[in-house]
């Protein structure tokens, strides 16, 4: 699968928009977005036109960035996103929601979504006590997402357990930061995720 290994700085700033894909970063005067507020490349401050496919298709890179994914996997997404019940848009970000690489990341365990995937496939991680280093896993309501005991020495991860104030975990989550675990009390409900992200666009381009 390829990977890539350019500066995430750029994506960002191709998206117009902070993707938090660099942590702490993100948060300081250091930040590519706000020190240079253009998409890059040569042509970067050119003025550019979209076409309504054009809007869909950054909409879709935008989420997919967002969460790390290769097109295959968001793609597998979003097929399964469409066979459930209700509205396809929703579901398809509550399931990249479930993943146990963004419940990580959003319990505060990590700084950025890249880090917390790293720190999973590392097996530092347990869901109901059993170890899993799969980040692609989906949690269920009333999982229990704990540290390895071996693992709670690790500075990136007590860092960034002391910077969780800063950016809140969500509603949803109940993190038990002495304990270093965190429940999953229920699926975000739309309204719940404010990320400003038009997944209708996303669905309208996949449905072509």
């Amino acid at each position: 699968m390829g990977r890539y290994i350019e500066s995430v700085c750029r994506l960002c700033r191709r998206e117009n928009l902070k993707l938090y894909l660099k942590g702490d970063r993100c948060y300081s005067d250091k930040c590519g977005v706000d020190r240079r507020a253009y998409p890059p490349g040569q042509h970067g401050q050119g003025r550019a036109k979209f076409s309504n496919y054009g809007i869909q298709l950054r909409e879709k890179q935008k989420v997919k960035r967002m969460y790390g994914l290769a097109e295959g996997q968001f793609r597998n997404f979003f097929a399964k996103a469409e066979r459930q019940k209700g509205i396809t848009g929703t579901n398809l970000l509550v399931l990249l929601e479930r993943r146990l690489d963004n419940m990580v990341y959003r319990l505060g365990f990590a700084n950025s979504r890249s880090e917390a995937r790293q720190l999973v496939r590392h097996g530092h991680f347990t869901v109901n006590g059993r170890k899993t280093n799969i980040p692609s896993c989906l949690v269920k309501v009333g999982d229990m997402i704990a540290l390895r005991e071996k693992s709670r020495k690790i500075s990136k991860i007590t860092e960034a357990l002391e910077a969780v104030a800063r950016r809140g975990v969500p509603s949803w989550l109940d993190l038990q930061k002495e304990q270093f675990q965190g429940r999953v009390a229920a699926f975000p409900t739309r309204e719940e995720l404010t990320m400003p992200i038009k997944e209708q666009l996303i669905v309208e381009l996949y449905s072509k």
